[in-house]
Protein backbone atom coordinates (compact mmCIF):
# COMPACT_ATOMS: atom_id res chain seq x y z
CA UNK A 1 0.00 0.00 0.00
CA UNK A 2 1.21 3.52 -0.80
CA UNK A 3 0.12 6.56 1.21
CA UNK A 4 0.74 10.26 0.63
CA UNK A 5 2.39 11.45 3.87
CA UNK A 6 3.72 14.96 3.32
CA UNK A 7 4.32 17.96 1.11
CA UNK A 8 7.65 19.81 1.50
CA UNK A 9 8.02 23.47 0.59
CA UNK A 10 11.18 25.59 0.48
CA UNK A 11 10.20 28.99 1.85
CA UNK A 12 11.92 32.38 2.06
CA UNK A 13 10.64 33.35 5.51
CA UNK A 14 10.24 30.29 7.70
CA UNK A 15 8.87 32.16 10.73
CA UNK A 16 6.22 34.02 8.68
CA UNK A 17 5.08 30.76 7.09
CA UNK A 18 4.87 29.01 10.48
CA UNK A 19 2.72 31.86 11.85
CA UNK A 20 0.52 31.83 8.72
CA UNK A 21 -0.20 28.08 8.80
CA UNK A 22 -0.78 28.17 12.57
CA UNK A 23 -3.11 31.15 12.33
CA UNK A 24 -5.05 30.48 9.13
CA UNK A 25 -4.99 26.67 8.86
CA UNK A 26 -4.78 25.61 12.50
CA UNK A 27 -1.61 23.58 11.93
CA UNK A 28 0.90 23.21 14.72
CA UNK A 29 4.61 22.48 14.80
CA UNK A 30 5.08 18.77 15.51
CA UNK A 31 8.79 18.47 14.74
CA UNK A 32 11.49 21.14 14.75
CA UNK A 33 15.06 20.19 13.91
CA UNK A 34 18.33 21.34 12.43
CA UNK A 35 19.41 19.80 9.12
CA UNK A 36 22.61 20.88 7.40
CA UNK A 37 22.68 24.01 9.56
CA UNK A 38 19.08 24.98 8.72
CA UNK A 39 15.92 24.76 10.78
CA UNK A 40 13.34 22.37 9.28
CA UNK A 41 9.80 22.38 10.64
CA UNK A 42 7.05 19.79 10.28
CA UNK A 43 3.48 21.01 10.77
CA UNK A 44 0.25 19.03 11.08
CA UNK A 45 -3.37 19.25 12.05
CA UNK A 46 -3.87 18.22 15.68
CA UNK A 47 -4.39 14.46 15.74
CA UNK A 48 -3.08 13.98 12.19
CA UNK A 49 0.65 14.01 13.00
CA UNK A 50 1.14 10.44 11.82
CA UNK A 51 -1.06 10.79 8.72
CA UNK A 52 -0.01 13.92 6.84
CA UNK A 53 2.43 16.78 7.44
CA UNK A 54 3.57 19.98 5.79
CA UNK A 55 7.37 20.30 5.84
CA UNK A 56 8.75 23.84 5.72
CA UNK A 57 12.40 24.21 4.69
CA UNK A 58 14.15 27.60 4.66
CA UNK A 59 16.00 28.90 1.65
CA UNK A 60 13.34 28.95 -1.02
CA UNK A 61 13.24 31.49 -3.84
CA UNK A 62 9.65 32.54 -3.11
CA UNK A 63 6.78 31.81 -5.41
CA UNK A 64 5.41 34.32 -7.88
CA UNK A 65 2.20 32.48 -8.60
CA UNK A 66 -0.02 34.08 -11.24
CA UNK A 67 -3.81 34.27 -11.07
CA UNK A 68 -4.23 31.66 -13.84
CA UNK A 69 -2.02 29.15 -11.98
CA UNK A 70 -4.41 27.14 -9.82
CA UNK A 71 -1.71 25.17 -7.99
CA UNK A 72 -2.61 25.26 -4.31
CA UNK A 73 -2.80 23.57 -0.95
CA UNK A 74 -6.39 22.77 0.04
CA UNK A 75 -7.97 22.86 3.49
CA UNK A 76 -11.55 21.74 4.17
CA UNK A 77 -13.79 23.59 6.60
CA UNK A 78 -16.97 22.53 8.41
CA UNK A 79 -19.25 25.27 7.06
CA UNK A 80 -19.67 27.87 4.31
CA UNK A 81 -19.61 30.52 7.04
CA UNK A 82 -16.06 29.46 7.96
CA UNK A 83 -15.00 30.02 4.34
CA UNK A 84 -16.48 33.51 4.54
CA UNK A 85 -14.64 34.23 7.80
CA UNK A 86 -11.31 33.19 6.23
CA UNK A 87 -12.05 35.30 3.14
CA UNK A 88 -12.95 38.36 5.22
CA UNK A 89 -9.80 38.02 7.30
CA UNK A 90 -7.62 37.48 4.23
CA UNK A 91 -9.23 40.47 2.50
CA UNK A 92 -8.36 42.62 5.54
CA UNK A 93 -4.80 41.23 5.47
CA UNK A 94 -4.58 41.96 1.68
CA UNK A 95 -3.86 38.31 0.82
CA UNK A 96 -7.19 37.22 -0.68
CA UNK A 97 -6.66 35.97 -4.25
CA UNK A 98 -9.98 34.19 -4.98
CA UNK A 99 -13.18 35.68 -3.63
CA UNK A 100 -15.57 33.04 -2.25
CA UNK A 101 -17.32 31.23 -5.07
CA UNK A 102 -19.78 28.34 -5.21
CA UNK A 103 -19.08 25.82 -7.96
CA UNK A 104 -20.86 22.59 -8.89
CA UNK A 105 -19.99 19.38 -7.08
CA UNK A 106 -17.32 18.22 -6.39
CA UNK A 107 -15.63 21.66 -6.16
CA UNK A 108 -18.01 23.25 -3.63
CA UNK A 109 -17.70 26.64 -1.96
CA UNK A 110 -14.18 28.02 -1.62
CA UNK A 111 -11.86 31.00 -1.42
CA UNK A 112 -8.14 31.30 -2.00
CA UNK A 113 -5.46 33.23 -0.19
CA UNK A 114 -1.71 33.72 -0.59
CA UNK A 115 0.73 32.45 2.05
CA UNK A 116 3.82 34.55 2.94
CA UNK A 117 5.90 32.70 0.35
CA UNK A 118 3.42 33.34 -2.47
CA UNK A 119 1.72 29.90 -2.58
CA UNK A 120 -2.04 29.83 -3.05
CA UNK A 121 -4.03 28.16 -0.27
CA UNK A 122 -7.67 27.16 -0.74
CA UNK A 123 -10.25 26.92 2.04
CA UNK A 124 -13.35 25.00 1.01
CA UNK A 125 -16.64 23.54 2.14
CA UNK A 126 -18.73 20.84 0.43
CA UNK A 127 -16.04 18.88 -1.34
CA UNK A 128 -16.00 15.09 -0.98
CA UNK A 129 -12.90 15.37 1.25
CA UNK A 130 -12.40 16.31 4.89
CA UNK A 131 -14.82 18.21 7.13
CA UNK A 132 -18.05 19.18 5.42
CA UNK A 133 -17.61 16.34 2.91
CA UNK A 134 -20.57 15.82 0.63
CA UNK A 135 -21.15 12.68 -1.45
CA UNK A 136 -18.29 10.59 -2.71
CA UNK A 137 -15.64 10.96 -5.36
CA UNK A 138 -16.39 9.19 -8.61
CA UNK A 139 -13.41 7.59 -10.23
CA UNK A 140 -12.87 7.71 -13.94
CA UNK A 141 -10.30 6.13 -16.17
CA UNK A 142 -8.95 6.95 -19.53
Amino acid sequence: MISLTHIALHVQDLEACIRFYESYAGLRVVHDRQSNGKRVVWMAEPGMETRFILVLIPGGPGRRQTMNDYSHLGFALDTRAEVDVIADRARADAILVWEPVDEPYPVGYYCGIRDPDGNFVEFSFGQPLGPGAVGSIETTSG
